[in-house]
């Protein structure tokens, strides 16, 4: 099994699941602007959508898009529980904040990465990252994880993409919530092992 990545981007959150469930697999580096992966391959032929993560569960055998291959690592996982069995209420909770992390947060966020923007449409990018945070800073203060009292593959990805504040200029400290929940993620120690083996801890 092989995780092709870029460092900091959606693929981490595939990549914190399969250190959570202790599965063995290999990494590859993509850049993103060349699309080539670190062994010099052309990524658009890996994944013709271009962009991570994809997962190489064989040879021949793809699968893309980050919260897919979430639930997909999560199901194969014996001895570690991120999602819950198909048909019960747990899982479909866990399935509605991964979309909600994908349409509202990931697209929201991820917008504002483009140096093209102009101030205005920036302006209505932070805007709009903005107000849903304030939904789910105070989702957050009644529970522990995004989807309840258990850690899930949502929360894999919900940390992933508030991370990047960081880099767009969204300070999380103004939403003391969030802010303490992703420090509570970000001490675990598969993201931990995460962050050191993308370059983003020292």
């Amino acid at each position: 099994m092989k995780l092709y990545y870029s460092s900091g981007a959606c693929s981490m959150a595939p990549h914190i699941v399969l250190r959570e469930i202790g599965k063995k697999f290999d990494l590859e580096k993509v850049d993103l602007g060349t699309k080539k992966t670190g062994s010099g391959k052309d990524f658009n032929k890996i994944n013709p959508k271009g962009y991570v993560p994809a997962l190489e569960i064989k040879k021949g055998e793809m699968l893309t898009e980050c919260a897919v291959i979430m639930q997909y690592l999560a199901d194969k996982a014996k001895a570690v529980k991120l999602v819950g069995k198909a048909g019960s209420m747990t899982r479909y909770r866990t399935m509605e904040w991964l979309n909600f992390v994908a349409a509202e947060l990931h697209k929201s966020m991820g917008a504002l990465f483009n140096k093209a923007l102009s101030e205005d449409a920036r302006k209505m990018a932070e805007e709009r990252v903005s107000k849903r945070l304030d939904f789910l800073d105070k989702h957050m203060a009644g529970n522990k994880f995004i989807a309840g009292k258990s850690y899930t593959v949502a929360d894999a990805y919900a940390f992933t993409v508030l991370n990047w504040g960081q880099w767009v200029g969204i300070d999380l400290a103004k939403w003391k919530n969030l802010s303490a929940y992703a420090g509570r993620i970000a001490a675990r120690p598969a993201v931990q092992a995460t962050l050191k083996a993308e370059g983003l801890l020292g």
